[in-house]
């Protein structure tokens, strides 16, 4: 528990615009991204890059030529060669993680200034050979004689080059059999959430980003610049029009034709990278920082890979009980929307004494989160979820909701693919 340690402050942080895959392979790679989200932000840092005592970065799925991408994005950045950095990996969680994992070492006394976030370039997700085809290249390389060649040639059929999706083999559960979207149609029924309910809250998403955009709300995001000179200063998934009356005409995608999750209500697939800078109680003294905030605690839980939406709740419960804190107690919530179904069935079941004395070991229901306070400048839905960088966002902007609205402490929670949760407890005092 890190409030057993050296405090841990947040001083700074910054991320890039949201950007919607469309198809394609966007504008950037996710050490791009990463590189780019902090530039700025090392800039305007009265200490050297080289002074980072580590750099810790989540992403799932880098790039051929991004292995260990935190020390890839970390040389980028000037920070050198003497300073360590390394990459993790926890799905959804990948940038919380890496801020986790930066607080323990600055509370442990290890570290004094830490690096940390998440990126991750979704459009840039590989396309991969079939076995079939890969095992079939193998045959054709060790063929030496031209009878060798012609005898394997004749082996080769066109189904080979049917090709792997990365992503959707990424966003389905390999225990289960259950596409991500699928587990969020087993919490939409175990739980009764209604396909009007859904689209209510997506729509509010969406409405809130846009809310938050035109009043200068997301002074976070730093702006970038592609190789065309295209410039991206806003996340672009937002739809400041939509309606639950549009989003109702969408059909579903995981369940046709009876379903509920669809499109618009769940998580859009995006690229983006997030950064905060973790720094100690000396460290804050002798560069003069200004801190957002601090790390107070996370918890990481597991739970059946089936109902992974309910990661959140199975988290920030045992969080919130160790700090004898109630749902009620927390000024602002930031719960990752990866989809409006799970962020509801969350609510539901804290507010469900069967769930919380069966499932949490609690004596009955553990409360009702107050949704004013939940994501109040939208969320997953609007913005987007690329996977290893929103662990770090919602932690981002968590403290700069605490700061624009004078809140004292906030929680940070996401579901994570597999059957985990993980949740962050921070403060302005």
């Amino acid at each position: 528990m890190m409030s057993e340690g050296r405090p841990v402050y947040v001083v700074d942080g910054s991320r890039t615009p949201f950007l919607k895959a469309r198809g394609v392979p966007g504008p950037f790679t996710a050490s791009d991204l990463a590189f780019l989200a902090a530039r700025s932000l090392l800039v305007r840092q009265p200490f050297a890059p080289t002074d980072f005592d580590e750099v810790i970065l989540g992403c799932i799925m880098p790039g051929p030529d991004e292995a260990n991408i935190g020390r890839v994005v970390a040389l980028r950045l000037g920070c050198g060669h003497c300073v360590p950095a390394w990459t993790v990996q926890r799905n959804c969680g990948s940038g919380m993680q890496a801020i986790a994992s930066g607080a323990e070492a600055v509370a442990a006394g290890r570290a004094s200034l830490v690096l940390a976030g998440g990126t991750e370039a979704m459009s840039h997700a590989p396309v991969l050979l079939a076995s079939s085809m890969v095992r079939w290249l193998g045959e054709w390389g060790r063929a030496r004689s031209l009878g060798e060649r012609a005898r394997v040639l004749m082996q080769w059929r066109p189904a080979y080059l049917k090709p792997v999706i990365g992503l959707l083999r990424g966003l389905t559960d390999p225990i289960v059999g259950l596409s991500m979207g699928q587990t969020a149609e087993v919490l939409a029924h175990r739980f009764g959430v209604a396909r009007e309910a859904m689209d209510e809250f997506a729509a509010r998403s969406h409405q809130r980003l846009a809310r938050a955009q035109d009043e200068g709300r997301l002074g976070e995001v730093e702006t970038l610049y592609d190789r065309d000179g295209k410039y991206h200063d806003r996340d672009d998934g937002v739809r400041p029009d939509s309606t639950a009356a549009a989003l109702a005409k969408l059909k579903p995608v995981f369940d046709k034709p009876a379903g509920k999750v669809t499109a618009g209500n769940s998580a859009q697939v995006t690229d983006g990278a997030a950064w905060v800078i973790l720094a100690s109680e000396e460290a804050v003294k002798r560069w003069q920082l200004p801190a957002l905030g601090r790390i107070v605690d996370v918890q990481w839980s597991g739970l059946d890979p089936e109902q992974m939406g309910l990661g959140p709740v199975h988290a920030a419960t045992p969080l919130l009980k160790r700090h004898f804190l109630k749902l009620e107690a927390i000024d602002y919530w930031e719960i990752n929307e990866a989809f409006a179904a799970q962020v509801l069935a969350c609510i539901e079941a804290w507010k469900s004494d069967e769930y919380c004395r069966g499932e949490l070991g609690l004596d009955g229901a553990f409360g009702e989160l107050n949704q004013e306070r939940l994501n109040v400048d939208g969320g997953g839905v609007s913005l987007g979820h690329p996977v290893g960088a929103s662990g770090a966002r919602i932690v981002l902007h968590l403290l700069h909701v605490l700061n624009q609205r004078q809140g004292r402490s906030g929680a940070a929670a996401l579901c994570i693919g597999g059957g985990q949760g993980g949740a962050m407890l921070v403060s302005r005092d």
